[in-house]
């Protein structure tokens, strides 16, 4: 099986996303060696930090590639969340499985969809938002609910959230605790 990965949200260190991200692809590596993966990776000026990262997981597993692409968030947030075109697959090649990240969420060809939602505290607090991040993470969420066959939550708390306020079925979501990574 090959597998995608977005790692773009690893440029954002120490944040909790990128911690989790990082975190969950290394110890994913580390115990899978069967699968092809391809980590792909997006940002205008910060590419220096995948090829590091990279680096750092191959000597793990040396059944990973890396595809960067110079294309700042904003760009492929409007390309990705509100046109909804270039499927990922134009970048990575094809995959059966890929796995987006927390910002945008990618159009497929024919790869199966995995998000994380780590919160909806923006839909819960708006007030404590900014709009254009609340902006952003609708139109995301719009597109996961529609190409994501299974969505992985960071908590119970948000995974009852999920089903809650954005109305995914159950056997859609998976909880995936941070400290189990």
């Amino acid at each position: 099986m090959k597998i995608g990965i977005d790692i773009s949200q690893i440029v954002h260190e120490g944040t909790g996303v990128s911690t989790y991200v990082r975190n969950l692809v290394k110890a994913i590596l580390e115990k899978d060696h069967h699968n092809e993966y391809v980590l792909f990776g997006a940002s205008l000026r910060k590419l220096p930090l995948f090829l590091a990262y990279f680096q750092e997981v191959r000597v793990v597993n040396p059944r990973v590639r890396l595809v960067t692409v110079p294309i700042p968030p904003t760009v492929l947030e409007f390309l990705w969340n509100t046109l909804h075109i270039m499927p990922v697959e134009w970048f990575v090649g094809a995959v059966d499985v890929f796995w987006s990240s927390d910002w945008t969420q990618p159009p497929l060809m024919r790869a199966k969809g995995i998000t994380t939602v780590h919160d909806v505290s923006f839909l819960r607090y708006p007030e404590t938002f900014a709009k254009n991040i609340i902006d952003v993470q609708k139109r995301r969420l719009v597109w996961v609910k529609q190409e994501c066959q299974a969505i992985l939550c960071d908590s119970e708390a948000t995974k009852k959230d999920v089903m809650n306020l954005l109305g995914i079925a159950q056997n859609k979501l998976q909880v995936v605790y941070p400290g189990f990574i």
